[in-house]
Formats: structure tokens, C-alpha cells, sequence
């Protein structure tokens, strides 16, 4: 298959499986219902919708731009806007190909190693991650008092314990990492505590019991090894004793 087949196929193709898509996607919507929608938008908000959108998603190309320059691949910045566009619609078909698809596109493009492209994908994943618990602690404070309301007067006991149990995980982490890394003298003496109270709980009872059975079976095979052993000498001097 020579150059221009290929060319071809990768131009076409996708435009082929995106219009396949839009088709499948809009097969069930009444064309005159959207034309309303349509009609009645306000397309102030929609406008600026769509412009604080791209602008997310320029910046999220040139951030990633940002972090591969350091390791010494320096690409257009084009290409880098290419691939996150490409993988936002990649995750409209399979959820969360998208990243992959990010660092297989820069790879083909730029030259730029998968797993470093990949690499450097996941490090946004955790600072996205790091500033989206942020946002989240951030608003339990300011609007306690609402979320307190909702939590006591407006759930039941399950979903109660199914929004708070995350909470009191990330809580119990957060009280970890300033048990392990705090130098308070407070502090030092709980972690002994919780270092010497893991050390004499990590005994394993299973292997105890089994090395218990093992001694006791050991003692009474030497009990009668010795026991046999005297009837032997018993019996020898019995022997010694006959008459000639």
C-alpha cells in the first residue's frame, strides 16, 4: 500500500466513522423539535459557552505542550491541539480512549515517545484530580451549613452513608499524610504508637499454629527415639547379663 492510499484512507475513514456517528446519534430526534430549540436559544450564552470551552481545551493543549518541552521535544503547537481535540471525540465512542489516542497521535506526528506522551498525560490526571478536591473542600466549607441540611434532613440512612464514606476516606487520608510526614512531638509519639501497634499485630496466627504442630510432632518423635533407644540399651544389657 503506497503513500497516497494511506493518506486517503486516513482522511477518509474518520470522516466516514464521524458522519456514522452523527447518524446514529441523531436518528431518533424529530428535526422539527431541533429547529424549536434552535429558534428559542439564547445564543449569548451559547457563544460564550463555546468560547470558554475552546479556550479550556487551547490551554490544555499548550499545557501539555508545556510539560514535554522540559524532556527535549519541542512539536507545533498545532499538532498539540490536534490530538486533544482528536481525543475529546475518541471518548464520545469509547470512554477514556481518548487519553491514549492523545499520545498515539503525538507519536505518529512528532516523534514523541508513547509512554513519556503517556506519561505526562497521567501527571494532568492527578493535578486535575489534586485541583478538583480543591474545589470540592473548599465548597464543603463555604456552604456547610447547606450541605449539612441536605445531608441530615433530605437523604435516607443508605445514601447518607453513600456520600459520606468517601468523605471520611479522603478525611482519613488527609489525618495519614499529617500522622506520617508532621515533626510535632505529639505527633511523632502517635506514629510510634500506630508503628509499634501494626508490628505486634502483624504476627501471622496461621503460620504460629503451624510452626506450634510442627515443634510439638518434632517433640514426640524425639520422645520416642529416646524411649526406643533406652529399650534397645535395656535389651542389650539383658543380653550381657546371660550366661555363657
Amino acid at each position: 500500500m503506497n503513500s497516497a492510499v494511506k493518506s486517503t484512507l486516513k482522511i477518509t475513514l474518520p470522516l466516514l466513522l464521524g458522519g456514522v456517528l452523527v447518524w446514529y446519534s441523531l436518528r431518533k430526534i424529530s428535526f422539527s423539535e431541533l429547529a424549536a430549540y434552535f429558534k428559542n436559544a439564547n445564543y449569548f450564552w451559547i457563544s460564550l459557552g463555546v468560547f470558554f470551552g475552546i479556550l479550556s481545551h487551547l490551554s490544555r493543549a499548550y499545557r501539555w505542550k508545556y510539560m514535554l518541552e522540559p524532556m527535549g521535544y519541542s512539536f507545533r503547537f498545532s499538532n498539540s491541539i490536534m490530538a486533544v481535540f482528536s481525543g475529546y471525540l475518541i471518548n464520545y465512542t469509547v470512554p477514556r480512549a481518548g487519553e491514549v489516542s492523545r499520545a498515539t497521535i503525538l507519536t505518529n506526528y512528532e516523534g514523541v515517545p508513547f509512554e513519556k506522551g503517556f506519561g505526562t498525560i497521567v501527571a494532568e490526571r492527578v493535578a486535575d484530580i489534586f485541583v478538583m478536591l480543591l474545589i470540592i473542600g473548599f465548597t464543603l466549607i463555604w456552604k456547610l451549613d447547606i450541605i449539612y441540611d441536605f445531608l441530615i434532613d433530605g437523604l435516607d440512612l443508605q445514601n447518607k452513608m453513600f456520600i459520606l464514606s468517601p468523605i471520611a476516606l479522603f478525611l482519613f487520608y488527609c489525618f495519614y499524610q499529617i500522622i506520617k510526614k508532621g515533626d510535632h512531638p505529639f505527633l511523632v509519639r502517635i506514629r510510634l504508637f500506630l508503628s509499634g501497634f501494626l508490628e505486634g499485630s502483624n504476627v501471622k496466627s496461621v503460620d504460629e499454629l503451624v510452626t506450634g504442630i510442627d515443634q510439638s510432632r518434632a517433640y514426640e518423635i524425639n520422645v520416642k527415639f529416646i524411649s526406643t533407644a533406652q529399650e534397645i540399651d535395656e535389651a542389650s544389657a539383658s543380653l550381657m547379663r546371660m550366661p555363657s
